[in-house]
């Protein structure tokens, strides 16, 4: 049985207008000419649209002639490789759907670089997450991670606000496209960066209903709150300081090489570069210059023989070519990149810094500021996961942990109970106040200023790397807690943290809200929970009441909980 849906990579077209005339002149008609491909106008979508097929044949493969030098042996085989795109347009929106090597006929610069992305943080689960890849800022670096089985976002590292996400891939929730209707119980994946690549309907009425379901959600959904941070570093929109910015580069494209631009892949195309040998560069120039990778040198060079003004267009204008054989041939070409997508640099304007990155500008630390106020937040609930008593005045920290731990069954007071630190034996590391019967680690602390709760996320940190990194540390803390306990609890000997409770008593400052959390340890806090989240352990806020009354009850619970799971 033939099947209904077919995973394809969809691209939202930016610039034009949606009718076939328009769609087919924003394609490389030279190109098209060069590979004697057919424009097609299908009428079964019931939508404008225009299909175009080719085919790229060599007589011989390019490992023949070097394969025979090694061998001693002639073998001739033959390569055929073929492409097809479709591009339609759906309310307004033009997409482009490429088969084989038809995404090679889509212009880069008309691809919306979010559109993929826009997607996956609004659909993907974020506790499944199977790869990303994504930048960080003045580093030209890609950094790709890949967890077939799926993972939580903490344990990919990505949420940081000096760092872009390029494209995320996982599991999606449930959606009403083809797929789903076909696969009812069954997990359906995607990749969303720049495209998105995902199992679409077969049938003209599928595809085009699909294709509105995408659009649906990208524009009326909200990103999911663990993926929301995907959107909190975008690239700058101001007209004025783009200007200012490129006027600048222009500049210094100008002076001989300084080393303040750095060569970076562009990101949609590391795979493409990872398979490349030969790279052709063409800036202002008819003929390409030959070379086994990447050369900033030249492009540098090229750059800087245009007039002033004009050196940054000729590098957006110039293209870097990747093939898979020195012959540089049609059929063996994996991309055709703008050469601007590849450097990387930072300029200063005043006070503020900005970084170019995929042809891209982008401002350092525009979200330092939201991503840690969302952050605090999202300790914060109304439903705390373990009630503590209020800590009456006078009472010591001591006193109030065994107080906890002799109310609460099977709760182990650990406060002073410590272990020998592998770096220095001789002096001593408190893992934490209060354990739980589930393994949970409590911290408790009573701050009049931000120097305990420093020390107490310090505290935190320090715990779980020990009890993750030290087979010592381990050991020790899990027989500790079987004398403790007499017996009555026993962790496994490898055991290490999966959840952590910080309590804290906030002194003359009322309930704990992210409001009253002092403006140092607002950031402190943030980095602690990113930091271990990304570890693998749940982070909690308690807040802990003041209580003047002698003698405290054990009915009143502090509030101001919060919880990190999916940072």
């Amino acid at each position: 049985m033939a099947p209904n849906t077919a995973v394809r990579t969809v691209y939202r077209l930016t610039g034009v207008a949606p009718t076939a005339e328009a769609m087919l002149d924003a394609l490389d008609l030279d190109l098209l000419d060069t590979l004697g491909a057919e424009p097609h106008e299908p009428e079964t979508l019931g939508v404008p649209a225009v299909y175009v097929t080719c085919g790229m044949e060599r007589t011989e493969a390019p490992w023949c002639e070097t394969m025979a030098r090694t061998t001693g042996i002639s073998v001739s085989e033959s390569v055929r490789r073929t492409a097809a795109l479709l591009m339609l347009a759906v309310d307004g929106a033009v997409y482009a759907i490429g088969c084989d090597q038809g995404y090679r006929l889509i212009p880069d610069h008309l691809k919306d670089k979010r559109f993929g992305l826009t997607f996956a943080i609004r659909q993907m689960d974020p506790s499944l997450i199977r790869g990303a890849v994504s930048k960080s800022l003045g580093q030209a670096r890609t950094d790709i991670s890949l967890t077939p089985g799926g993972a939580s976002v903490p344990l990919l590292g990505i949420r940081d606000h000096t760092r872009i996400v390029r494209s995320l891939g996982g599991y999606l929730d449930d959606l009403p496209l083809t797929r789903s209707r076909y696969t009812r119980g069954k997990a359906v994946s995607a990749q969303g960066g720049c495209g998105l690549r995902i199992a679409l309907g077969v049938e003209p009425d599928a595809l085009v209903s699909d294709l509105r379901t995408i659009a649906r959600i990208c524009r009326e959904d909200m990103p999911h709150q663990e993926l929301a941070f995907v959107d909190h570093i975008v690239p700058v929109s101001d007209a004025q300081t783009i200007d200012v910015l490129e006027r600048a580069l222009d500049e210094r494209l100008g002076r001989p090489d300084q080393g303040l631009i750095s060569a970076a892949v562009p990101c949609e195309h590391h795979e493409a570069y990872a398979e490349a040998t030969t790279f052709l560069t063409r800036i202002n120039s008819s003929d390409a210059f030959h070379s086994t990778d990447f050369e900033l040198g030249y492009v540098l060079l090229r750059a800087r023989l245009a007039p002033p003004g004009r050196r940054l267009q000729a590098l957006r204008e110039g293209t870097v070519t990747l093939c898979r054989d020195r012959r540089a041939r049609m059929a063996d070409t994996l991309a055709v990149t703008s050469a601007l997508n590849w450097l990387e640099t930072g300029i200063a304007v005043g006070a503020r810094r900005f970084f170019l990155m995929d042809g891209e500008w982008y401002e350092a630390g525009a979200a330092y500021v939201d991503e840690c106020r969302a952050t605090v937040r999202a300790l914060f609930s109304s439903s705390p996961s373990v009630s503590l008593p209020p800590w009456a005045d006078g009472e010591s920290e001591n006193a109030y942990n065994n107080r906890v731990a002799d109310c609460r069954p099977g709760w182990i007071c650990l406060d002073t109970k410590n272990v020998a630190n592998p770096l220095r034996p001789r002096d001593q590391v408190e893992i934490c106040d209060l354990l739980t019967p589930d393994g949970t680690l409590i911290l408790v602390k009573r701050a009049d200023g931000s120097g305990p709760l420093s020390h107490l996320f310090s505290q935190a940190r320090v715990a779980v790397e020990l009890l993750q990194e030290s087979a010592q540390v381990r050991a020790d803390f899990t027989a500790k807690v079987a004398r403790l306990s007499g017996g009555a609890t026993s962790l496994p000997d490898d055991f290490t943290p999966k959840r952590i409770v910080l309590a804290v008593l906030l002194k003359n400052r009322g309930s704990l809200t992210p409001d009253s959390v002092f403006g140092f340890s607002q950031i402190t806090m943030a980095q602690t929970a990113k930091a271990l989240a990304a570890r693998g352990v749940t982070v909690e806020v308690v807040g802990i009441q003041e209580d003047t009354v002698d003698s405290p009850t054990l009915s009143s619970v502090g509030m101001g909980v919060g919880r990190i799971s999916g940072l």
